[in-house]
């Protein structure tokens, strides 16, 4: 049609009809009886199919309004009827103004339709330098994720958790999230997350500088990562370590799985259960593969592409919690935002802002 051919690029075009058949796959699938017993395929379905649901829609809006433009021009052209032609030649230019915003509604919904089709994720959150007041904020950025999960309806699962007993704080933190979304906004929290306060443990009251380091991998769908199980993987089951009592040093429960193609090492010891650990770690290292060979794609595509995954962008800080001024400053935006608010778990226009920044970037490189 040439007037989405000439409001939008070929590849364009090429990857929303591809999404459009997606799309259309997805709602054969969810009609499919056998689909339909399994509730877990049943979810990610659901999730792609809100995920590009706007797009698609988009797209096929944008479909009708060129086919309406196409048949618009005809009566133009076609000056069989005089006054017929003169009311297309009135009606044509606002279905073109129209179909030209559609496009670019459509190419911004495109650049971020893979990022919302990831409904799973894993998050980790580490203490990073601050000894016990970094464990201490570890904590509550884990309470910050968790509260905004809360509010967006995302299960939000502890998988493993290595606390700091002395004050209360947390040395590591392994979670599983999933819901609509969760990817193309939690992907922005990798990096070190610094806050400037006045801790627990201050008797003079300085303000002292802490650090915590975040890690989001997408959790890939089985079929998504190719794993050969039974020769690039191996298992050692062992007794858990660290405090729990005799059960924990003397049942074998502890899932250790090394990916020898990759060196990538995976331990799972949080349940008490060897079938629940073991899932927990395949699970895990499903996502650590998947890191692994997105991280090597964007490297050999652009050296000098930012990217959320990869272990090199984790060490750059990317946003300052400033207590004492009430405000956090996201190095990434030039917005500041309210500190209370952000530890109510209220990240909402945090990352709005770093959608659209990063939204326009994409739309810049299309």
């Amino acid at each position: 049609m040439p007037e989405i051919r000439s409001t939008l690029p070929p590849a364009v075009l090429e990857k929303l009809a591809e999404l459009d058949e997606q799309y259309a796959q997805i709602e054969r699938d969810l009609a499919d009886p056998a689909v339909m017993g399994d509730h877990r395929r049943v979810r990610d379905l659901s999730i792609k199919r809100a995920a590009l649901e706007p797009t698609v829609d988009g797209y096929r809006r944008l479909v009708a309004l060129s086919r309406e433009a196409e048949e618009l021009r005809a009566v133009v052209d076609g000056g069989e009827d005089a006054e017929l032609a003169a009311l297309a030649r009135e009606e044509l230019p606002q279905v073109e103004a129209r179909a030209a915003a559609l496009a670019e509604e459509v190419k911004a919904g495109l650049v971020n339709a893979d990022d919302r089709r990831v409904g799973s994720v894993m998050l980790e959150v580490r203490a990073g330098a601050g000894g016990d007041e970094a464990g201490l904020w570890a904590r509550d950025l884990l309470s910050i994720y968790e509260k905004y999960a809360a509010a967006k309806r995302w299960k939000f699962e502890p998988l493993e958790l290595v606390a700091d007993g002395s004050i209360g704080g947390v040395r590591y933190a392994l979670v599983n999230v999933q819901g609509d979304g969760v990817w193309s906004e939690l992907s922005f929290e990798a990096g070190v997350h610094s806050v400037k306060r006045v801790p627990a443990t201050e008797a003079q009251g300085r303000v002292h500088t802490s650090t915590a380091t975040v890690a989001v991998l997408p959790e890939p769908e089985e079929v998504d990562v190719k794993i050969d199980w039974a020769n690039d993987v191996t298992e050692h089951v062992t007794t858990s370590q660290g405090p729990g009592g005799q059960n924990v040093n003397k049942v074998a429960t502890a899932v250790h799985m090394l990916h020898k193609p990759t060196g990538i090492e995976v331990r799972m010891q949080e349940t008490k259960s060897q079938v629940q650990n073991r899932e927990k770690a395949k699970r895990l290292l499903l996502a650590r593969v998947y890191e692994h060979e997105r991280a090597k794609v964007d490297a050999e595509r652009s050296a000098a592409r930012k990217s959320q995954i990869g272990s090199g962008e984790r060490s750059e800080k990317i946003r300052v919690y400033r207590y004492q001024d009430g405000i956090v400053a996201d190095q990434r935006v030039d917005e500041k935002f309210q500190l209370r608010e952000v530890l109510a778990g209220d990240l909402g226009p945090m990352f709005a802002a770093l959608i659209e920044q990063e939204t326009a970037r994409r739309l810049a490189e299309l």
